[in-house]
């Protein structure tokens, strides 16, 4: 306990899914945490204070430069400063589409939210840190890169680029104390995916392809998101933590 007292963080995407995990998980670390998401986020945001953390959120679309840079601004003389971004925010629940199929509207709009948020973001950000002369970037990616399933094209091209984005960033920011690493879910049984029958078959699928052969939670990506955010990672940058219980081994 306590890793991030006194730090800042901003979680994007934080009124649902795994998100809320992440802003709760840096939370109970001692860190004063500040949420955008287009849906509101009061729930988490009342979850952190009953539990004695400092929290606030912002409705707001990551791939819109002003709400990004005002929702940037309003948490930097909240609070002093931003020492983390978690970049969560992302379009997962699509529909399944084949190459042909897929409209140029609903590649770009996947980009716009996926790519570009977080690009954004990251913009928003990099000159306060580069004051602070430390910063840590989280990007979250997705196992799905590696395994490239099928008629999910748009999905799995986002979080190829965050990858290269990742790996770009940390190159040029490493000079400004600022590390900027990324975790690759696996399939995750958030309250969405989880509480669908019809997933059922598919999450029992993806479970017999891992060395730890159960359903991915939540839970079980906080450790690494707080490790890449506290001193404990100091050393580290430009790398991809794969969580997904041994389905992917490289």
């Amino acid at each position: 306990m306590g890793r991030l007292d006194g730090k800042v963080a901003i979680v994007t995407g934080a009124a649902i899914g795994i998100g809320p995990y992440y802003a709760r998980g840096l939370a109970a670390e001692g860190a004063k945490v500040a949420i955008i998401d287009v849906d509101p986020a009061d729930r988490v945001v009342a979850e952190i204070k009953a539990a004695g953390g400092t929290a606030m959120s912002i409705i707001g679309d990551v791939s819109d430069r002003t709400a990004v840079q005002k929702f940037t601004a309003a948490v930097e003389k909240a609070y002093g400063g931003i020492h983390i971004l978690i970049n969560n925010a992302s379009l997962a629940r699509m529909a399944r589409l084949s190459v042909t199929e897929l409209s140029t509207e609903e590649w770009d709009r996947y980009f716009a939210v996926n790519v570009r948020g977080m690009f954004l973001c990251v913009q928003a950000v990099v000159p306060i840190m580069k004051r602070q002369n430390y910063g840590k970037i989280v990007n979250i990616t997705s196992g799905t890169v590696w395994n490239g399933p099928p008629l999910m094209l748009h999905y799995v091209s986002t979080k190829g680029a965050i990858l290269g984005m990742t790996r770009a960033l940390a190159t040029e920011l490493g000079k400004d104390g600022i590390r900027v690493n990324a975790i690759a879910p696996g399939l995750t049984s958030t309250e969405y995916i989880g509480g669908r029958n019809d997933y059922a078959e598919y999450r029992q699928a993806m479970a017999n392809t891992r060395a730890i052969k159960r359903e991915e939670m939540p839970d079980d990506l906080v450790g690494t998101c707080l490790f890449f955010s506290s001193p404990d990672s100091d050393f580290v940058t430009g790398q991809c933590l794969v969580v997904d219980g041994g389905a992917q081994k490289h």
